[in-house]
């Protein structure tokens, strides 16, 4: 459902596309990727660490779905004898295995389930997760809207879904990298500020809050 139109050297979602490699990079170089993300985005790459960090605060026994992990950067959230269920979730075989490289590397393989599964027809039960989480995914989904619906669906009474995403009303300056991204394949329609929390709370979140860091807009909300 995520594969689209496909450029020569940049390879689709269900492979391994070289920016996702240059993502992973620049997440895992806070100094080097922040200013990256400074200058490319103008958006504080410290706000994703502080939001994976809720993955970290969850109690043994919770479950975690992760979607779309991509390469894994999330994990940096996840503590080692954390006693939860963290479920990896991607379309693409080759993400995952850079997930449980990553997770093996950082200690909390044990932890953690790769899966592969499409965010717009999710393979698990009603309210099965505490936490959904969903970093830089959004603006890469064909249909935001119903994968929005989706992790709301999974995600229990009183749990919480976060994420961010590249959101089309932050001005001219990112419009061509957005341009860019769909016209190979890369990124979705994506959606606006006021798109995202209708779907939110469409989806039964309340208490939603949205925070711009340049064009990333950084999302939260807990299932009523």
């Amino acid at each position: 459902m995520l594969e689209k139109l496909r450029v020569p050297g940049l390879g689709g979602w269900s492979e391994d596309p070289l920016w996702a490699s240059f993502y992973d990079w620049s997440v895992e170089h806070p100094r080097a990727g922040g200013a990256v993300w400074r200058l490319g985005i103008g958006s504080d790459l410290g706000l994703l660490y502080a939001a994976a960090a809720e993955i970290g605060r969850q109690p043994a026994g919770s479950a975690v779905l992760d979607v779309p992990c991509g390469g894994g950067v999330a994990l940096r959230g996840l503590r080692r004898g954390q006693g939860i269920r963290y479920v990896a979730a991607d379309i693409a075989q080759a993400m995952l295995d850079r997930t449980m490289e990553a997770a093996r590397e950082r200690g909390v393989a044990d932890q953690v389930e790769p899966d592969i599964a499409d965010v717009g027809d999710l393979p698990y039960a009603d309210g099965e997760f505490d936490l959904v989480v969903s970093f830089t995914g959004l603006h890469c989904f064909p249909d935001p809207h119903l994968a929005v619906l989706e992790m709301g669906r999974v995600t229990h009474a009183g749990g919480v879904l976060t994420g961010s995403a590249l959101l089309n009303d932050t001005g001219l300056r990112t419009l061509p990298i957005r341009q860019v991204g769909r016209f190979s394949g890369l990124l979705g329609p994506s959606a606006t500020k006021a798109e995202v929390r209708a779907w939110m709370a469409e989806a039964g979140f309340t208490d939603v809050t949205l925070r711009m860091s340049g064009a990333i807009g950084y999302f939260r909300g807990v299932k009523a």
